[in-house]
């Protein structure tokens, strides 16, 4: 099976997705216990296997030993280099793109991948990796992995938003908008809904400043969100992780939608 896609750029760095990585044990953990075949793909781990061993390691920690990682890369070299990393049968690495190999996931995980594309060929990348009825948790992060937004993606459509920080490196919100999911990077402009949506959480922490430390800030931040009536889902327990998850449908337009 011809790998679809290009290869990418390849930076990585160890613990660059530890915040999604967490949020991975956490929003699909359930799936990953319940399924027969809990294998879970790193798509495009880079010029080194670090993120798709770290990843491994951390399922296998959270939700269930015997949990298989497989990482694909379109670069040939990139997968010849990583083969001294691979643990089998729970540690692989296999040559692939969007079509996943010809693989049936449970989870995908693709970071830092669509940034490169343009954003007309998000939905059909999308649609692919989540053709077989695997969840996919697709965004971007800065490289040591402090700011990170990211979509989960269910039968090619976009469910929830999250924004993810270290928040003793976080100075304001607005530095999220560097770091949109290719699907809503160019929306963030007047008019469009995630702008307004940023807009509202820069506003929420500008207002509850404290000198209780940026932890307290950002709890009180996502607590006015939702007294403003924002859909802020989850709770306290992973707003002090730095994460706020939305629904996608409150970042963007029916438009937006329909276009990516």
């Amino acid at each position: 099976m011809k790998p679809v896609g290009a290869i990418t750029r390849g930076t990585t760095n160890p613990n660059r997705l530890r915040r999604v990585d967490n949020y991975v044990a956490y929003r699909c953990g359930e799936l990953l216990r319940a399924a027969a075949d809990p294998l879970v793909i790193d798509l495009g781990y880079g010029a080194t296997p670090v993120t798709a061993v770290e990843l491994r390691s951390r399922l296998a920690t959270a939700v269930r030993p015997d949990v298989t990682v497989v990482g694909l890369e379109i670069d040939p070299v990139r997968v010849a280099a990583a083969q001294p990393h691979a643990e089998p049968p729970h540690l692989l690495f296999r040559r692939g793109g969007f079509e996943l190999a010809g693989l049936r996931p449970v989870v995908v995980r693709a970071f830092n991948v669509l940034r490169q594309y343009a954003e007309d060929e998000v939905a059909a990348a999308w649609t692919a990796m989540t053709a077989t009825g695997a969840v996919l948790v697709e965004g971007t992060c800065d490289e040591l992995g402090r700011i990170a937004t990211w979509t989960v993606v269910e039968a090619g459509e976009p469910a929830t938003l999250t924004f993810s920080a270290r928040l003793s490196d976080l100075e304001h919100p607005a530095t999220f908008a560097e770091r949109l999911p290719k699907a809503l990077i160019h929306h963030n402009v007047p008019g469009e809904p995630v702008h307004t949506l940023l807009r509202a959480l820069g506003r929420a922490w500008e207002t509850e400043a404290t000198p209780f430390g940026p932890r307290q800030r950002w709890l009180a931040t996502c607590r006015r969100m939702r007294a403003e009536g924002w859909p802020v889902l989850d709770g306290p327990a992973r707003w002090r992780l730095g994460e706020l998850t939305v629904p996608y449908a409150s970042s963007s337009s029916p438009s937006t939608e329909r276009s990516v």
